[in-house]
């Protein structure tokens, strides 16, 4: 099926995708649409322009790919599912996500994965190829984030207070040098084998969908962090 999204409302852009008994839907002109896919499990989606906030929300197996840039909250509360974006994602992309896996090409911005959690044999999967704004992975609880920072060679590709509040899950960096400002309860260590196969076909399959070169990437440098139990952030929430 394919849809003319230009001059089109979101709540009736989003009602031909519920209505359609396609399974393949490539929706053109798209220009801020919200919510696009929200809660669809059983269809692959493509889309050429710009979604709006929301993209993928509730997501629970669907696939997205969007040619172009995606706006805020794409994956919000995602279930399962791929989101594939070529081009940047703006901020809090992840948001509180349980499952699934969103792959961006190029950029993302402020709160990144904030609130992602996993559950069981469900672990949601950021990857972002080049670099990311403030307040990456806060109050991450459990997941994978990989930044890749293939447009920032020489520089760290987070912004400031990577990882506050974090205390589950792990955040990956490719990058010589660690952000200064990491906050005492976050360890970081120069990824080991076990952490790099552990990532490995995130980044695989990263380069083959935007055609990057696998082999480059996984020989480079990585840093992991993680959370130190053994300073967490109790100050952060009421206790007896």
């Amino acid at each position: 099926m394919n849809i003319n999204a230009q001059n089109l409302y979101f709540k009736s852009l989003n009602e031909k995708i519920r209505e359609t008994s396609d399974k393949d839907i490539v929706i053109e002109n798209c220009i801020g649409q919200r919510y696009i896919g929200s809660g669809q499990s059983d269809k692959n989606i493509t889309i050429y322009g710009t979604p709006g906030n929301d993209l993928g929300a509730y997501l629970n197996g669907c696939t997205i790919r969007v040619k172009g840039n995606a706006q805020d909250a794409t994956g919000d509360t995602m279930n399962d599912g791929v989101i594939y974006i070529h081009g940047n994602s703006g901020d809090a992309c992840g948001y509180a996500m349980r499952g699934g896996k969103i792959f961006i090409r190029d950029n993302a911005g402020y709160r990144t994965g904030i609130h992602m959690k996993q559950y069981k044999e469900k672990k949601p999967v950021i990857v972002i190829g080049g670099s990311v704004g403030s307040f990456l992975g806060e109050y991450l609880a459990g997941g994978i984030i990989v930044v890749l920072g293939l447009n920032s060679e020489n520089t760290v590709p987070v912004g400031d207070f990577c990882g506050t509040g974090m205390h589950g899950g792990k955040i990956y960096l490719r990058c010589n040098e660690l952000p200064q400002d990491l906050p005492k309860q976050v360890i970081a260590r120069e990824a080991d084998s076990g952490d790099m196969e552990e990532i490995k076909e995130y980044i695989e399959e990263f380069c083959q969908e935007f055609g990057k070169d696998k082999e480059q990437i996984l020989s480079s440098k990585f840093f992991c962090l993680i959370p130190n139990t053994k300073n967490p952030y109790k100050q952060l929430y009421t206790y007896n």
